[in-house]
């Protein structure tokens, strides 16, 4: 969210007692001190330059789906148990034959390089040590193989559908010669969004407006960490599909990455998928029970329901609302996962006991890297995964795989 021209959604001062002291998140830079991950993410407002933190913040248009994604949350409430005994409590689970510390994973996120330097290993490393896979975009700064050899996490790779099916056959190839064993299609890109707070701060494609160059030079730390001393980062994985001198995450504008994904995308291009990729494959883009269905009949081992964080067709329901008759008609047949506006772990929990075997994160953990690298990333996630665990023992439930709606009663609106 620009700090320019937009006003923070974060929990307002309110008064304490007599004494007239004002509520406030923490002000400093040491990501430990942070409780929440609204906390880290005011941090990363301080660190990093308006026009990085408005990449990471803004939605689509009038960002009605990027609200609802949250708002949806607050319609469901609890309904603990009591009188069990809670004393050992298990939030792991297992996904595609893998066991994974908490119910969720660091989701695929692009322009990492530009929050902290080499952004996808330190992503992925936080990852590793919270036992959690991490799905690296295909728009990383650090090519697929050193995120997977520096790391020592479950990387997934992540995929769109371009034009030159010759380079996506290219990167399930190194994906697969680099030990990675799951390959996650975006299916809702096929088109870009238009994300018109993030369009303000440029006067044209890639170049900064007078305010965000001089919002840039108020923020030193970052300079020093991101374009010292080679400049901004380069695409690591994308180098046979954009002009030489268009790798920079600088250059490389969305139009011209745009040109090279393609809008005839369909099932065929799936089928297709499926056959060159041994591993397990995912789609992510989901929406609607059908395509659920169909991704079950062509061999598909897990799906994502996105609206792509509110970020590409605004209005669009949130993931939560679909999720139960998604699970009523394909839980069993493939793994069901979701993301959009996860920032507690009582959302994980909700969903999980909905049905869902798995939660991406995405603003959460990237919010935790622009506070403070691979340490706000860790941290971001030891916060949700304690979060989760305290509220499982608040419902009397000690073990995730018990959970279901039995523990959630849908608000009236």
């Amino acid at each position: 969210m620009s700090h320019v021209s937009r006003q923070s959604t974060g929990c307002p001062p309110r008064l304490i007692g007599r004494v007239g002291l004002k509520r406030r998140l923490y002000a400093g830079a040491d990501v430990q001190r942070a409780q929440s991950i609204e906390e880290l993410r005011a941090m990363a407002r301080k660190r990093v330059p308006n026009f990085c933190f408005e990449y990471v913040e803004g939605g689509a248009e009038e960002e009605i789906s990027l609200r609802h994604n949250r708002e949806v949350f607050t319609r469901i409430g609890f309904l603990p148990r009591t009188l069990v005994d809670v004393s050992v409590r298990r939030q792991g689970r297992r996904l595609f034959g893998q066991d994974i510390a908490s119910p969720f994973l660091i989701g695929p996120t692009g322009f990492s390089g530009l929050l902290a330097r080499e952004g996808d290993v330190a992503m992925a490393s936080a990852a590793a040590s919270a036992g959690v896979p991490f799905v690296l975009t295909n728009v990383s700064t650090t090519s697929l193989e050193e995120v997977v050899r520096r790391s020592g996490a479950q990387v997934w790779q992540q995929v769109y559908l371009y034009r030159d099916r010759a380079f996506v056959a290219s990167v399930a190839q190194r994906a697969q010669a680099a030990g990675i064993g799951v390959l996650v299609l975006t299916t809702d890109s096929a088109v870009y969004g238009k994300r018109e707070w993030d369009a303000r701060n440029f006067s044209s494609p890639r170049r900064l407006d007078w305010r965000n160059k001089l919002d840039v030079l108020r923020h030193p730390r970052w300079l020093i960490d991101i374009l010292y001393p080679h400049g901004f980062p380069r695409f690591a994985n994308l180098g046979d599909l954009l002009p030489p001198d268009q790798t920079s995450v600088r250059g490389a504008a969305a139009a011209i990455l745009g040109q090279s994904l393609s809008a005839a995308l369909d099932w065929a291009d799936v089928q297709w998928l499926r056959g060159i990729w041994p591993g397990k494959l995912v789609l992510k883009g989901v929406m609607q029970v059908e395509d659920a269905q169909r991704a079950v009949a062509l061999g598909v081992d897990g799906i994502v329901l996105s609206n792509h964080g509110g970020r590409q067709l605004d209005g669009a329901l949130s993931t939560m609302d679909v999720l139960p008759e998604v699970v009523a008609a394909v839980k069993g047949q493939l793994t069901v996962m979701l993301d959009g506006g996860f920032r507690r772990g009582a959302d994980i929990v909700k969903a999980i006991a909905l049905g869902a075997d798995a939660v991406l994160l995405g603003r959460a953990t990237t919010y935790g890297l622009a506070a403070g690298g691979q340490a706000g990333a860790t941290r971001a996630l030891e916060i949700l995964r304690s979060e989760v665990d305290r509220v499982l023992a608040l419902l009397a439930c000690p073990d995730i795989d018990q959970l279901d709606a039995s523990y959630l009663r849908r608000l009236q609106a």
